[in-house]
């Protein structure tokens, strides 16, 4: 946990809770141990290199909160610096309840998790709109060979990250992930195929 994450999210009021609860002690002397320094590490970045979704909240005027599912070829969620995120933002059911709640309030959080691994990384910014008018910048956010229409970019600028503990996290797995752990079983058992094949040939039983 980055010290920036417990000063946005610890409320007095959260804190209130923790110390009801008997964890504040705890959460305390953990944040007296993490030093401030660039919002997102190489492990962070590396994470988030890898995933192909992700939950977006917002906050509305009304202060209703939104979360949202995006998703999108691995990788779409771009790291332009260690402390800056961005993705091309693809059409989709045109509400634009998220992109209307930025207008009014920038704050953003996301939810990236690791199915597979039981692994979840928390990040919380502030988001900006890029127009299609900020070609250039759009161009840089855009994924090769993925056929989606893009219609705006997100910039986030990153405030605090923190992990979660892997509890309660379901692994699912996608095609391709089933796809690359069968693999060996897929060469292993055309192997078996071409020895039987050969077995037979020179047993004078061809198939």
């Amino acid at each position: 946990m980055s010290n920036q994450f417990a000063e946005i999210a610890f409320t007095p009021s959260v804190r209130g809770v923790q110390e009801s609860m008997g964890s504040r002690r705890h959460y305390a002397r953990t944040n007296a141990e993490v030093t401030n320094g660039p919002p997102l590490g190489e492990g962070e970045l590396e994470f988030i290199s890898r995933r192909d979704s992700f939950y977006m909240a917002s906050v509305s005027e009304t202060d209703w909160p939104y979360v949202q599912h995006r998703g999108g070829p691995a990788g779409f969620l771009k790291a332009l610096s260690p402390s800056t995120l961005g993705f091309a933002d693809y059409r989709g059911n045109r509400q634009y309840i998220s992109v209307g709640n930025f207008l009014k309030n920038d704050r953003v959080a996301l939810i990236l998790v690791d199915y597979p691994n039981r692994e979840r990384l928390k990040i919380l910014g502030h988001a900006r709109v890029i127009s299609p008018d900020e070609t250039a910048l759009l161009e840089s956010l855009k994924t090769p060979d993925y056929r989606a229409r893009v219609e705006r970019g997100l910039l986030i600028e990153v405030a605090a990250y923190d992990w979660n503990c892997p509890q309660h996290i379901t692994p699912r797995f996608t095609e391709a992930e089933i796809e690359t752990a069968i693999a060996p079983l897929r060469t292993h058992l055309a192997q078996l195929e071409e020895e039987l094949k050969q077995c037979q040939e020179s047993a004078g039983h061809p198939r």
